[in-house]
């Protein structure tokens, strides 16, 4: 499988799905919130690396495993993205491990 955490098109950034691992532990923590932390730690760094920034965010699609786990984590979500209001989607769906409550992937632009 051809795969990069993510890709650079002219002023367009587009970050494959990224779940919850805190990679400088390579620990995935129990609950959804501190996956979502984690996703989002991970997205500020590749975007950073990128050349780009979180408020460059333009859209972001949700994968959660359980409906029943979304309002745990909409505060997470609310604080990183409450301001930025990109333009979302949330899907219930499984993921490749069972310890993964929630994937994000975001498509940056720098207009």
């Amino acid at each position: 499988m051809g795969y990069s955490r993510a890709v650079v098109k002219g002023g367009w950034c587009f970050v494959s799905g990224v779940t919850g691992y805190d990679y400088a532990t390579m620990a995935m923590p129990e609950g959804i919130a501190e996956q979502a932390r984690n996703c989002f730690a991970t997205i500020a760094g590749v975007l950073e690396q990128a050349g780009f920034e979180m408020a460059d965010i333009v859209r972001v699609q949700y994968t959660v495993t359980d409906a029943a786990l979304v309002d745990a984590a909409v505060p997470v979500l609310g604080a990183v993205l409450g301001e930025i209001r990109p333009a979302a989607t949330m899907v219930i769906a499984g993921l490749i491990r069972p310890e993964m409550l929630i994937e994000i992937e975001v498509t940056a632009f720098k207009g």
